[in-house]
């Protein structure tokens, strides 16, 4: 069992879901325009996800932190805070490129969960993989309706497979996983 969770932590980690989603997104907000899906897509994929876990890969090896999931809370600030800060890049080139309004209610709904999971963390460590999932989860429901919470149990097993692995309590994955849809479907809700 230890071995699926591995696994599962790994196909559905915030970096992963945070390279579909934004496509998903785009593919409703561009009218199902395949280019420009792949393109806004692309753009909150890069900022939203690969820059940060590029930074963060390297962080853990120079010895910064314990790996990519950093599961040690006290590391998490400087890898939260560059992805907060890559986030915001990407953000100026949406509004810049006026990038489709739910692209952009996207990426602030994202901003805003991880600047809440960032001011969390600094006392206690929350679930960023719940948070992710849970988010993910939310926001198609809202775009494509309530059959898309037909991914739910997607988001239990993320939750599953992080207690497992016993790098979070099933508080943490709990909290977390209503954190996304909280918070940020609030704010995609609010700009869209």
């Amino acid at each position: 069992m230890t071995r699926i969770a591995r696994i599962v932590t790994e196909l559905l980690s915030p970096a992963i879901v945070v390279i579909l989603l934004p496509i998903a997104v785009a593919w409703q907000a561009t009218g199902y325009h395949p280019l420009r899906t792949l393109f806004w897509g692309l753009v909150v994929a890069l900022f939203y996800s690969v820059l940060p876990m590029i930074f963060i890969v390297r962080g853990a090896r120079a010895g910064r932190w314990d790996g990519h999931h950093v599961r040690d809370r006290a590391d998490r600030f400087m890898p939260l805070l560059a992805c907060l800060a890559s986030a915001l890049a990407g953000l100026v080139i949406l509004v810049a490129g006026a990038a489709p309004l739910d692209v952009v209610a996207l990426a602030l709904a994202m901003i805003g969960t991880l600047a809440v999971c960032l001011a969390i963390t600094t006392r206690w460590k929350v679930s960023l993989h719940a948070t992710v999932a849970g988010g993910a989860v939310a926001t198609v429901t809202l775009l494509y309706g309530g059959w898309m919470l037909l991914l739910t149990p997607l988001l239990a097993l993320v939750c599953w497979s992080r207690v497992r692995l016993a790098d979070h309590t099933a508080a943490q994955v709990l909290v977390g996983a209503v954190l996304g849809p909280l918070i940020g479907g609030a704010v995609f809700l609010m700009i869209r």
